[in-house]
């Protein structure tokens, strides 16, 4: 009696996705894998700052939760991302599950990455609109230029244009880097 396995190999991107090893900097956007190395330092830190002051302001205000990458966010069968950072509302914390959040996010921060940026400028932001992410952020950390984007009736527009500075309509929040030291 034998007892060998067929291995069946994957048959789509979903399956190559969820088959890589926990932690790989890998994204499905519109079917196409990408894998990126690690972020420059620059992008780390400002990842962790922002993160620590949203996080303080969520927790003090139990509006919700926050996420930094990597953290999957599964939108559909084609589209899994690893945003930044990422704010849950209460009202969509049922979303969660143990491999990431399976849904939109309420908010999302993207910090410009030199092998990532073109996807965060156009393939991510059209797919966030699309799936109902309500406010997203692009922070340029090359000269800490921001950019903040509000959905309406399923597109974006541009609310916010500025520098060093982060002021969401939907969550009554102001970051100002310059004057904490970014």
């Amino acid at each position: 009696m034998s007892s060998e396995t067929t291995i069946r190999p994957p048959r789509t991107m979903m399956e190559v996705f969820t088959s890589l090893p926990e932690g790989t900097m890998a994204q499905l956007i519109e079917n196409n894998l990408v894998m990126s190395p690690a972020p420059t330092d620059r992008h780390q830190w400002m990842l962790t700052e922002i993160g620590a002051e949203l996080r303080n302001f969520i927790k003090a205000t139990k509006k919700g939760t926050v996420r930094l990458a990597p953290y999957d966010v599964y939108f559909d069968e084609k589209n899994v991302y690893q945003p930044d950072i990422v704010f849950i509302s209460n009202e969509r914390k049922h979303l969660i599950k143990t491999n990431g959040l399976h849904g939109a996010p309420s908010f999302v921060i993207e910090i410009l990455s030199p092998s990532t940026a073109n996807y965060d400028l156009t393939e991510k932001k059209e797919a966030y609109a699309r799936f109902g992410v309500t406010e997203y952020w692009i922070v340029d950390p090359a000269d800490n230029a921001t950019t903040g984007f509000i959905l309406v009736n399923d597109e974006y527009h541009e609310f916010f244009k500025g520098t060093g500075l982060i002021e969401s309509k939907l969550l009554d929040w102001k970051l100002d880097f310059e004057a904490e030291g970014f």
